[in-house]
């Protein structure tokens, strides 16, 4: 297998709502339309909006959190300054999402937070002084 993610799909209840979202925190869409579901180009991979009904259909319900709860698994954000971590966090709650933790110095040693989008998914917006990007925007790990 090759090391790489390459579409995270994120199960929403509104679909025009959640592109809403994504698109007044500066996403923008990969591709045109395509008729249900909502491509957005991130720096090394993809993010999709789908239909929660649909995405349990082709998973399988059983496995599919209920709104708003803890399914595990958390998407990142990470910024160039601290002060983007403030600014994103602000931005997602003006969109529409909802403050879960607000920014404060991690145990790991950066500043991070964490908001929730529309339909409860939670990202962590965070700044470690020791890191560096890729000219792509995406975080080098050595």
């Amino acid at each position: 297998m090759e090391p790489r993610i390459s579409i995270v799909t994120l199960g929403v209840s509104d679909l025009a709502r959640s592109r809403a979202f994504y698109e007044s925190l500066g996403l923008k869409t990969a591709k045109e339309d395509t008729p249900g579901i909502v491509f957005f180009k991130m720096a090394g991979t993809i993010l999709a909006l789908y239909p929660a009904g649909k995405l349990a259909e082709d998973v399988d319900a059983s496995l599919v959190p209920t709104p708003g709860s803890f399914s595990g698994v958390t998407l990142a954000h990470n910024t160039r300054t601290r002060e983007e971590v403030d600014e994103l966090l602000a931005a997602a709650v003006a969109a529409g999402g909802s403050l879960a933790k607000p920014a404060e110095l991690a145990f790991w040693g950066g500043y991070s937070g964490y908001f929730r989008d529309p339909d409860g998914h939670l990202w962590e917006v965070a700044h470690a002084d020791f890191w560096t990007f890729n000219t792509d925007g995406s975080l080098v790990l050595e």
